[in-house]
């Protein structure tokens, strides 16, 4: 890393990843959602993420490392599909599923012979990376199960000061968990859907890849009640139509919507989301976050359509309602 690399960032760049270095944590951006890091060859490390996350130790980490060649260290058996997908979606919002190299530890793995990699696509994370010149374990920068954070605001009101080190770059590009893919078994399959999406992955892979399976390793964010915001989340087709046949309550509802109301309900909040899914997306986390500081009974989220680009917000929809959408 150069002088000039971030200009005056460098110094803060260099102490993050000595924090690395001494078994710490740092929250850091990511285009995705802001990741909490640790030495992914460090166990005592690791287990801090899991016991500042409360989250259950078979579930497995993601290693972000700074270039594709990396990957060699933390993986085995790597087929020449990878350097093809590397070379097109990476740096960037894809991880892929491979088989674990020995050595790697059952902290990253849930114990599983499988590890999840990938080179993450923002300037200062792969700066980060390459400052402390090996691989970074790092979840969702929040307690597990919650709503991911997308700027560092959202980490602090997660764990105020009890981490080592947060970086902060703003707000996250994306906004929404890396897409996983999984290429550890005999037939390739998306396991979470994100940014990038199946048809672009079959673009490189020459068919497009169903979605999960039986016998799928176990990845992060597929728990079927996940990214859950402290008010409860209903998935609707029609908010103004819900919202009619219901007395008002007690405290207001709060309606993330995609058209506007007329005239608006009585004691509600209304907040118009945009209707493009990249955008959409974006915003989706901070809205939640959102919501949860207004003291609302009862969020609704109308559903957005079943259409090309949007499979990574239904997704991420129907695991923060619980995982039992409206038909």
């Amino acid at each position: 890393m150069s002088d000039a690399t971030f200009g005056n960032r460098r110094a803060e760049i260099l102490a993050a990843a000595e924090v690395w270095r001494r078994g710490g944590l740092v929250a850091f951006p990511t285009e995705t959602v802001y990741g909490l890091g640790a030495d992914a060859a460090n166990e005592q490390a690791l287990a801090r993420i899991f016991a500042a996350k409360g989250r259950p130790a078979d579930h497995p980490l993601i290693v972000h490392v700074a270039a594709a060649r990396d990957i060699e260290r933390w993986a085995r058996e790597i087929p020449p599909v990878v350097w093809r997908l590397a070379g097109r979606f990476w740096p960037g919002p894809l991880t892929l599923i491979l088989r674990r190299a020995p050595g790697v530890s059952d902290l990253v793995t849930g114990g599983q012979d499988t590890v999840g990699l990938r080179v993450p696509g923002h300037p200062l994370a792969l700066a980060l990376l390459s400052a402390f010149g090996g691989g970074i374990a790092a979840p969702s920068a929040n307690r597990f199960g919650r709503v991911s954070p997308t700027s560092a605001a959202h980490v602090v009101a997660e764990f105020g000061a009890n981490l080592d080190c947060i970086v902060d770059d703003g707000p996250c590009a994306v906004g929404l968990e890396s897409t996983i893919l999984d290429l550890s078994g005999p037939s390739t399959r998306v396991l979470r859907p994100g940014a990038v999406s199946r048809t672009a992955l079959g673009e490189i892979l020459g068919a497009v890849p169903e979605i999960g399976g039986a016998g799928a390793p176990r990845a992060p964010g597929l728990l079927a009640s996940h990214y859950v915001p402290d008010t409860p989340l209903r998935l609707v087709a029609d908010a103004a139509a819900e919202l009619a046949g219901s007395p008002p309550g007690e405290k207001p509802t709060a309606v993330l919507a995609l058209r506007a109301p007329l005239p608006p309900p009585l004691n509600c909040r209304w907040v118009r989301m945009p209707a493009e899914p990249a955008t959409y997306g974006q915003q989706l986390y901070a809205r939640l976050r959102e919501v949860d500081s207004w003291g609302c009974g009862l969020l609704l989220v109308e559903l957005p359509p079943r259409a090309e680009g949007w499979e990574a917000v239904h997704d991420r929809l129907t695991r923060a309602s619980g995982g039992a959408p409206k038909a």
